[in-house]
């Protein structure tokens, strides 16, 4: 949640213009404050470090369905990183391949099943900072 504050100073002023008649003025200046709630911000991370996740986890899907190769530097380094995550998942379910002459297709529900662990982990998370914040 975001608390916007405006503060208006008005003032009058008085002067001669180039005639010698007098002048009034009126200014007027405003000065906006904003504050962040700190439950805003870390809600915001968690988000963003679960959209983080999906992305990887989505990568890592996307490559082993359609048979990318592991001996390359940017699928090695996406198989490395995911790895890591999907490791609890993994042996849930069996692994379903396909093979088309060189490229070897490979279908892991374990990867969905992490996506939507994270996701709910996460929403737990963000739930637990705002149990108390009122709207």
């Amino acid at each position: 949640m975001v608390d916007i504050k405006e503060t208006v100073t008005r003032r009058q002023e008085t002067g001669l213009d180039t005639e010698g008649t007098a002048v009034r003025q009126d200014t007027k200046r405003i000065q906006t404050e904003t504050a962040v709630d700190p439950k805003t911000t870390a809600q915001n991370i968690v988000w963003y470090i679960l959209g983080f996740i999906e992305v990887l986890l989505g990568i890592r899907f996307l490559l082993k369905l359609l048979g990318a190769n592991p001996a390359s530097g940017f699928v090695n380094m996406i198989y490395a990183i995911s790895g890591i995550l999907t490791a609890p998942f993994d042996n849930i379910f069996g692994v379903a391949t396909a093979d088309a002459g060189k490229v070897r297709s490979v279908f892991e529900p374990s990867i969905l099943v992490a996506v939507v662990v994270y996701a709910l982990i996460a929403w737990g998370v963000v739930k637990l900072i705002t149990i108390n914040q009122r709207d």
